[in-house]
């Protein structure tokens, strides 16, 4: 057995930590501005709250490419290696996402501004497709037996940190920029920075020595010449299960975006300003990045399916009091809803699936068995918060409530979906 402490499992989780910041920065600079800036420079319209809802509907748009990316990079990763689409994944995503900072505005070429933007946000929904299976499939398939929970853990850890990063870079500009500047050309510099993001994530995946379990099915000659079929026809069930789990992305989407358009554009009459709603999900992310290592290695102890359903339970029922905390203008109470809610509760799921997916599939087809059951209820998830908009637009009444009853209503599907999986922990991988 390989122990917890060799130097290849280390420096394969710090890889995976490092690439899921990096490449999920980029895919969360466009979430913070589709919520932000996007609507006026992307959508004007004499109706605020259509602007909102078309620009929030482009988020969503990114993950109408997941399927596909799910399938074609599944793929690659169960014939070619975990490692080769990783790398695949980084170079899409990176050159993706500077391409949107060069972008012309609505104003500068009319509807081409929205259709270019579309476009490149569905090569960014294709190129995540990949990340977190191939991810989570590399360290699973390095870790020692009993810590795989913790050191697959790190993959969402780094999703966090993304985030976080994310933001970060949004937080410096949009408070020390007059408004006109940042609206011209400030918000451009975060999706131009991201090929230094690729050059450094490349440099690191490059590094990393694809996975014993892959290289024995390789030499042995035991790969699937066609894995998605393979999972089709023989992990359905389980396929549909963790689907059902990934609509957990709910809570996410409720914190960063509908939770974002809804404290700050005018329409929805709340005002708290960009700068300081911003800081609710980095502080939130922030806590999460702490809490995760804890969560996985408890998942080594006590199984994957509890804190997965505690945290799907407790983050939906939790949604009401965040958004009525955004309801009343109070940012302290939002923030220590946030911490609560997307810092600690949430990560009871969101630290253990990296784990709990990848082993319910065996190895011939493990990456796109979990890439296209992921994303699909992440697909699923993501056309929420334009349906937000619309079942609870500005001038409605009673939004945390209509809002909060969707998201909880959701999560609990999710927690059936893990009642309803066998318990993985304590198993050895299926080949």
């Amino acid at each position: 057995m390989q122990s917890p402490e060799s130097p290849q499992i280390r420096r394969v989780a710090v890889s995976g930590w490092l690439g899921s910041a990096l490449e999920y920065y980029d895919f969360f600079i466009y979430a913070t501005a589709a919520s932000l800036i996007f609507p006026a420079l992307f959508f004007p319209s004499d109706d605020p709250a259509a602007a909102i809802v078309a620009s929030l509907a482009t988020y969503g748009v990114g993950y109408l490419a997941r399927p596909l990316g799910a399938v074609v990079l599944g793929h690659i990763g169960d014939t070619h290696g975990r490692r080769q689409v990783l790398l695949l994944c980084l170079l899409v995503m990176g050159l993706a996402t500077f391409a949107v900072g060069l972008l012309p505005t609505h104003g500068q070429v009319g509807l081409l501004a929205p259709v270019l933007l579309v476009t490149l946000r569905l090569v960014q929904g294709f190129a995540v497709a990949g990340e977190l299976s191939g991810a989570s499939s590399m360290i699973l398939e390095h870790a020692p037996p009993d810590r795989r929970g913790y050191f697959t853990s790190f993959t969402l850890q780094g999703v966090q940190a993304g985030q976080v990063l994310a933001a970060a870079v949004f937080l410096p500009l949009a408070y020390l920029l007059p408004a006109t500047s940042f609206a011209r050309w400030g918000w451009r510099l975060p999706f131009l920075l991201s090929l230094l993001v690729v050059l450094a994530a490349w440099v690191i995946r490059r590094r990393v020595a694809e996975t014993p379990t892959f290289r024995q099915a390789a030499d042995s000659g035991a790969l699937s010449r066609a894995p998605v079929l393979d999972a089709l026809r023989h992990c359905w069930p389980d396929m549909l299960r963790v689907s059902c789990m990934a609509l957990m992305n709910v809570i996410p989407v409720v914190t960063t975006i509908f939770g974002a358009a809804y404290a700050v554009q005018p329409a929805y009459g709340i005002g708290m300003s960009a700068t300081v709603y911003l800081w609710i999900p980095v502080l939130g992310n922030v806590l999460a990045v702490l809490v995760i290592p804890w969560v996985g290695r408890l998942s080594d102890r006590i199984g994957r399916r509890p804190p997965m359903i505690a945290g799907a339970l407790g983050a939906g029922l939790l949604s009401f009091a965040y958004l009525h905390a955004i309801s009343l203008g109070s940012v302290p109470l939002a923030i220590a809803l946030s911490l609560l809610m997307w810092g600690l509760v949430y990560q009871g799921y969101n630290a253990v699936f990296p784990s709990f997916y990848p082993e319910l599939f065996p190895a011939r087809s493990r990456v796109s068995a979990m890439a296209i059951a992921q994303n699909l209820g992440t697909f699923l998830s993501a056309m929420l918060p334009a349906l937000f908009a619309w079942v609870a637009p500005p001038g409605a009444s009673s939004i945390p409530l209509k809002v909060g009853s969707l998201v909880l209503l959701v999560t609990v599907i999710a927690a059936v979906a893990a009642f309803s999986a066998r318990e993985t922990f304590r198993r050895p991988l299926t080949p």
